[in-house]
């Protein structure tokens, strides 16, 4: 009897060893396939330049003032502040994307648009990739300025007012994104970062993220991380009460040049 109550327990843990081991797989092949989806989809649109529409109201009404959002998922994932009802706000943020995605796009998804005011957060997706591809730092470094530095350009050249934000401190650092992390991130971000002061002008205005989101350590505050790289409400939150008063500043300056 007691022989029968043991070969029955290992049957029901082989089962259930079986039974897990085909989840696994199918949630392994799930992955795989939505993976192996997008990687040829990215093939087929590069950019995503189809992700907004090629047309759209050029004509900015002259008595609003256009504001642009312009960069990764922490530009796509950007709300307008609230009670700025004379302003028009437009998103063209794309998430997963690198500097020189979101460059390339510029003239498909920002220059029809003749932004008044255009806001850049970028670089986050090309910095991340550096713990994969150590050898490559410089080059990658080196791509994130030179992406900035056209993207900004490109706005400047449109007219508009670019506020370029520096690139947003990271969340703590999760089991799952630990394997494939270094310390170098940081450092890189604090690279790219001094650059970004270093494009300001009249018509280039830095919004430090850091000062705004970053504890003691450097790292996002417990109270605006989603995770290691977004924010949550709170956090866009506390970064639109600098934007805002930003723009009220460019409106009043809009105002005084107006005849």
């Amino acid at each position: 009897m007691k022989f029968n109550r043991v070969r029955i327990s290992i049957i029901v843990l082989l089962m259930l060893a079986l039974t897990l081991s085909i989840i696994l797989n199918l949630f392994l092949f799930d992955r795989g396939k939505q993976y192996y989806s997008q990687l040829n989809l990215d093939r087929l649109d590069l950019l995503n330049l189809k992700a907004y529409p090629s047309q759209i109201d050029q004509n900015a009404d002259s008595e609003r003032l256009r504001v642009v959002f312009f960069g990764d998922s922490r530009a796509d994932q950007w709300p307008a502040p609230a009670g700025f009802e004379q302003i028009e706000f437009i998103n063209r943020g794309i998430g997963g994307q690198t500097s020189a995605q979101i460059a390339g796009r510029f003239d498909e998804h920002v220059a029809p648009l003749h932004s008044d005011v255009l806001l850049i957060q970028m670089c986050i997706n090309d910095l991340k990739t550096i713990p994969m591809f150590p050898e490559m730092e410089s080059e990658i470094i080196a791509d994130c300025k030179n992406n900035l530095e056209w993207s900004v350009q490109r706005g400047r050249d449109q007219g508009a007012v670019v506020i370029l934000t520096t690139i947003f401190p990271l969340g703590n650092l999760s089991l799952k994104r630990s394997l494939f992390w270094s310390e170098d991130v940081g450092k890189s971000i604090e690279e790219v970062n001094k650059f970004i002061y270093s494009l300001q002008a009249d018509d280039v205005i830095v919004l430090d993220a850091g000062k705004i989101l970053a504890d003691e350590s450097g790292l996002v505050r417990d109270e605006y991380q989603w995770d290691l790289l977004h924010l949550n409400e709170a956090g866009y939150r506390a970064l639109n009460q600098e934007l805002a008063e930003i723009l009220e500043k460019v409106e009043q300056t809009r105002a005084t040049n107006t005849p």
